[in-house]
């Protein structure tokens, strides 16, 4: 899915690797991980990190854009594929300058309620700032068609999404840098798997110079 998202991206904003250096490639947990970032001409920084382990049974897809150039929420993909189960959760971040809007997005968030939801475990620091078209799904590998779908039709909806020109790109980098910030300071589910195995410093240069494109 990861690949096909890259094109989609790559034919609207054409996509410049970005040396990932030292990250490019990590064992960690019994899992293999694989890094890959771009910089999108017009559109700010997209990142790739695949991971997979326990002898080809778990696989975890992750796409991050950080739209530094165009004022939209920050964009989060993750997937994880595991013991026949399929995971997706399409999250945006309120990194905006402006006040953020899509009916196209309203609409799809409708429509995925069709799919069957994953269960949120309790509050996270970020709550506040995750946009409510966000969504988080779970079910059988039978449901991975569907799940692709949305997720095109949502990354489409995203990119086509409509934006006052100019903005404040002073307060759009702020609040991009606070969410990072966040991220590194209260720690996640992803984040913290890279604190205990590479060290504070060493994530924050992965997440800052290299997913994030923020350095």
């Amino acid at each position: 899915m990861t690949e096909r998202m890259l094109k989609t991206i790559g034919e609207r904003y054409p996509l410049k690797p970005v040396d990932a250096g030292e990250f490019a490639a990590l064992k960690m947990n019994g899992m293999k991980f694989t890094v890959r970032a771009y910089d999108a001409a017009g559109l700010g920084r997209v990142s790739v990190l695949l991971a997979h382990g326990m002898f080809g049974l778990m696989r975890m897809d992750t796409l991050i854009i950080n739209p530094a150039q165009r004022d939209l929420p920050l964009f989060s993909y993750d997937r994880v594929y595991a013991m026949g189960n399929d995971t997706l959760i399409l999250e945006l971040y309120g990194t905006t300058a402006s006040p953020f809007s899509c009916a196209e997005l309203d609409r799809l968030y409708e429509e995925s309620r069709a799919l069957p939801e994953r269960e949120r475990r309790g509050a996270c620091w970020y709550d506040g700032i995750r946009l409510p078209q966000s969504l988080s799904k779970k079910g059988r590998r039978a449901m991975t068609p569907a799940f692709d779908r949305i997720t095109e039709k949502y990354l489409e909806a995203w990119l086509d999404a409509g934006f006052p020109e100019p903005f404040d790109m002073d307060e759009k980098r702020r609040k991009t840098e606070a969410y990072v910030g966040g991220l590194l300071k209260n720690g996640g589910p992803s984040t913290d798997v890279f604190r205990k195995n590479l060290g504070d410093e060493r994530t924050a240069a992965l997440f800052r110079n290299v997913l994030f494109g923020t350095a």
